[in-house]
């Protein structure tokens, strides 16, 4: 049998390998490095040695409690991986048709110069921009403010001890949806230690939805931007501009290596990558 008459009757048997092959790598790589993978990979041999047990000593009667144990074990998996579940599902959910339109230079800009204001003052801050995924179910954890943004309303708002300091602002276009809202926090085991609850409330936004958020360190004012479960830091104003025209304008180029970051990118979630973050930064932010 050669070649062709092998492809030509077994195509299907192919295609369902290759399809299998796709879901189960990329399934391995979404879980990789979160919480739930230490539990998958157990669980995963757990299931394989019981199976193997039980076929090459053949014991039917643990061959039958394995295979009604599958259904239940299906169930169990969705409670433990309910935040990777929902971060997926959210992924999907995101359709561009629907989306609105890419972010203008002229909100680029105000962008920038506020983070660099709040930068030059140390001011700590979040500003999570609304890609396609809505970012209404974050927005009704603050303080509800429709109004357009601006470097000096941003400094009013993160300056330390003001009602709305806490939390962070989400953003639509240039328009404040709400203030002091609550991020979740990431629960990546990979994340270098020395970033603290503010950057990690970032990268946990960036988990569950599409969402760009740019980061102003309080303690040594290094401006970050997080997408993706990524953060890229150490930006200046120019950078910053070009990065956000990248991510916001719907033409993000492929993710480059830590390496070759000459912005201070830090590459977090793909397994096998080296921490995030510069030990310079304090536990505080």
């Amino acid at each position: 049998m050669n070649l062709s008459s092998l492809l030509l009757n077994h195509w299907r048997d192919l295609l369902e390998i290759l399809i299998l092959w796709f879901a189960i790598y990329n399934a391995w790589l979404f879980f990789r490095g979160t919480p739930g993978a230490k539990v998958l990979t157990g669980l995963s041999v757990v299931l394989l040695l019981i199976a193997l047990f039980s076929e090459i000593f053949d014991l039917p009667e643990i061959s039958w409690l394995f295979r009604n144990l599958i259904t239940f074990l299906a169930f169990a998996l969705v409670v433990i991986f309910q935040p990777e579940l929902r971060r997926a599902l959210a992924a999907l959910g995101s359709n561009r048709l629907f989306s609105a339109g890419p972010q203008s230079r002229e909100a680029i800009e105000i962008l920038s110069e506020t983070a660099f204001e709040l930068a030059n003052r140390q001011l700590g801050a979040l500003l999570a921009i609304e890609r396609d995924a809505s970012l209404e179910s974050f927005a009704e954890s603050g303080v509800p403010i429709d109004c357009a943004l601006s470097p000096e309303l941003a400094v009013s708002i993160f300056f330390p001890k003001t009602p709305l300091h806490d939390g962070g602002l989400i953003l639509r276009d240039t328009r404040i949806l709400a203030a002091a809202c609550v991020f979740p926090i990431s629960q990546r085991v990979d994340i270098d230690r020395t970033l603290g609850t503010r950057h990690r409330a970032a990268l946990g936004l960036t988990e569950e939805s599409d969402a760009v958020v740019i980061v102003v360190s309080e303690e040594t004012g290094i401006v970050s931007v997080c997408h993706r479960g990524l953060i890229e830091r150490h930006f200046d104003p120019e950078r910053l501009k070009k990065r956000l025209s990248e991510l916001l304008q719907k033409n993000e180029p492929a993710p480059t290596p830590p390496a070759s970051a000459l912005a201070g990118k830090n590459r977090l979630p793909r397994p096998g990558h080296l921490p995030v973050g510069s030990h310079q930064e304090e536990h505080t932010e």
